[in-house]
């Protein structure tokens, strides 16, 4: 079973058991935080629909912080002196899903697989 949550502007495919970077949250660690599903795959149903994902959820335990890259920047204003040097490092929290709940819903769609 697998979920697509989103989080941050952006989405990530997740599992029970995964740590996940996402956009920095202000919690504790240790807290426990929900996020919202956009998509719920559970063997061979499919939830996608707003109606089935009323009641899904996907449960994460914060389990730390994480930085991302060093990043630099330059900007120059020609015949002007014009000069200045950024820099800039994304702060993100690290969470690991406990739990991936599909909810029960009436727009299920199976899936045919090949064999």
């Amino acid at each position: 079973m697998y979920a697509v949550i989103a989080t941050g502007g952006k989405q990530e495919r997740v599992e029970v058991g995964m740590r996940v970077d996402v956009e920095l949250l202000h919690a504790d660690l240790g807290d426990e935080v929900e996020f919202v599903p956009v998509l719920v795959v559970d063997g061979d149903s499919v939830h996608a629909a707003p109606a089935a994902l009323a009641a899904a959820s996907v449960s994460a335990r914060v389990v730390g912080d994480a930085k991302g890259p060093k990043i630099t920047g330059f900007s120059y204003r020609p015949k002007a002196r014009g000069r200045r040097r950024f820099g800039h490092r994304q702060h993100y929290t690290t969470v690991e899903i406990t739990a991936i709940a599909p909810g029960a819903g009436a727009s299920e769609r199976r899936v045919a697989t090949n064999g």
